[in-house]
């Protein structure tokens, strides 16, 4: 019965906030209007249309914010009013009870909190729909005293994200079926997607291991912090990491009085997120301010600090190839080459004509280069391009979308703290290299060495497999060896032109990184 009367204050709540108009503008049977008409009787539909729904999910409560927040990153799917409203969701969430957060870390540790802690801090630092954060001091294996903040599950989230995700699956089927709008939507794609990413961050060590990567790979870039894991203290419903001391990055007034170089760190801000895209395919895809400290420590200061692991991007050679070369393509007004591309990913349906999907990006992208370099915004390329897409039914890949949303973060917050922030600038370094490294001969001297090994285990069997050839034929076999010496005579000429045709291709390899460094970029 919980879940039938849950379900009904989702529909009256859907209903009081007209969300009915945002996917079912159009229903196919007539009693369903008569229904919508009678129980949105004295409803006021005044407010824009994202407004009500960012204030309808809310309105249901934390997994449904968290939902919003999600859905905010699917602007392949989204008109942008709404995409925009629903990128202002907070979790402004209440805390839970401190008794609470003690219950799941002894339930977790197996041991009081006191035997855990050597100190807990039991009024949280933060809350947040998923979790809650205490400060507390723990001992090193060396016996010294360690300051840490401690993240906790918060109480029945599996329990009750199991429900709601089930009622939002049956109303996904739901708008598929009643309207032709909500079939474009892909409802039930969507939910799906918001279903393992939930799964995921409800799980806290899956978080940790995020941390622990990132922490690696920034480890000598020294431009931003990540708090070290203490592995011994983490577990699925609490997490145990090094403290970090800052000042958040919206406290710009602050950051300046200390002497921080904002411009500076603009810059940084980029850099490591370019660093993460094209270097690594790792990246924190949750970089917004409340996510973002800055250390004023001797030894830190001016770097960032970069909290909350949740979310993560990852990129694969071919994601990165095809976001490398738009960029460049898209820099050159080459719109032929990003249709291609497109084409050449596999999205583009059967059919599709280049040349019209060529038209439409020329028609987004145009636009772009009355403005100086500085004043364009990758993530709003990629936007528009993702919305062009959308009008030729191409499948966009959930990293790429995620990625074009952390990358609108990046700008939003490199433009807020410098509005001369040049991004193509600081983009171009890690687009060249990258560019260099797909064509020149490290990568031809990389695919080598992986093949290696195959290698190293063929070439032993050789004189083996031929003495055994040899072994397996008619005692008159004179005329099949000369006919084999005839063919290893061949064989060797090939080698010598293929050798001499590689020397020659590694030439003209290096006569194109020259051409790429000087044409392209």
């Amino acid at each position: 019965m919980t879940r039938f009367y849950r379900g009904i204050f989702i529909v009256w709540v859907a209903l009081r906030y007209g969300l009915d108009e945002l996917v079912l503008t159009s229903f196919q049977k007539p009693w369903l209007r008569i229904v919508a008409r009678v129980v949105s009787i004295g409803r006021n539909l005044d407010a824009p249309r994202g407004q009500r729904l960012r204030e309808a999910l809310e309105r249901l409560g934390p997994i449904f914010v968290k939902f919003g927040q999600v859905l905010s990153t699917r602007r392949d799917l989204l008109p942008p009013d709404i995409a925009d409203e629903l990128a202002f969701l907070q979790d402004r969430v209440p805390p839970f009870p401190s008794s609470v957060a003690i219950a799941t870390i002894e339930r977790a540790f197996r041991r009081p909190v006191g035997e855990v802690f050597v100190q807990f801090d039991e009024t949280p630092v933060a809350s947040a729909s998923i979790a809650q954060v205490h400060f507390a001091t723990v001992r090193d294996a060396k016996g010294a005293l360690r300051d840490v903040a401690v993240k906790v599950l918060r109480p029945g989230m599996r329990t009750v994200m199991e429900k709601d995700l089930a009622l939002m699956a049956m109303m996904a089927r739901w708008v598929e079926n009643l309207s032709a709008d909500g079939k474009r939507l892909k409802p039930r794609e969507v939910i799906a997607e918001f279903d393992k990413y939930l799964h995921d961050e409800l799980d806290l060590v899956r978080e940790a291991a995020n941390a622990a990567q990132l922490r690696r790979n920034m480890e000598k870039l020294e431009l931003v912090l990540i708090p070290e894991m203490l592995w011994d203290y983490c577990h699925p419903e609490v997490i145990v990491m090094e403290r970090m001391n800052g000042v958040p990055i919206a406290q710009l007034e602050r950051l300046r009085a200390a002497g921080v170089d904002i411009p500076k760190l603009a810059r940084d801000g980029v850099t490591i997120f370019f660093t993460q895209v094209f270097r690594d395919g790792f990246f924190h895809a949750d970089m917004h301010p409340g996510n973002i400290m800055v250390s004023l420590q001797p030894q830190t200061f001016g770097r960032y600090i970069s909290l909350d692991f949740g979310i993560v991007g990852t990129l694969t050679e071919t994601d990165k190839e095809y976001l490398a070369q738009n960029f460049v393509a898209f820099f050159r007004r080459d719109y032929k080459r990003v249709a291609e591309l497109h084409l050449e990913s596999g999205w583009v349906p059967e059919g599709t004509r280049i040349d019209e999907l060529e038209a439409a990006i020329r028609t987004v992208c145009e636009p772009y280069f009355d403005r100086p370099l500085k004043e364009i915004s990758l993530g709003m390329v990629l936007m528009r391009l993702f919305q062009t897409s959308r009008r030729f039914h191409v499948e966009i890949q959930p990293q790429l979308v995620l990625l074009q949303k952390t990358l609108l973060n990046i700008e939003g917050l490199g433009r807020q703290l410098d509005p001369e922030l040049d991004l193509w600038a600081t983009a171009k370094p890690f687009l060249e290299k990258w560019m260099i490294d797909q064509i020149g001969p490290k990568r031809l001297f990389a695919q080598l060495k992986a093949e290696a090994p195959r290698y190293a285990k063929l070439l032993p069997q050789l004189p083996r497999l031929l003495h055994e050839f040899l072994e397996n034929k008619p005692a008159d076999h004179r005329r099949e060896l000369l006919e084999l010496l005839a063919a290893q005579k061949r064989t060797n000429r090939l080698l010598q032109t293929v050798i001499a045709t590689g020397l020659g291709f590694v030439l003209g390899l290096v006569v194109m990184q020259i051409v790429v460094r000087v044409q392209v970029f």
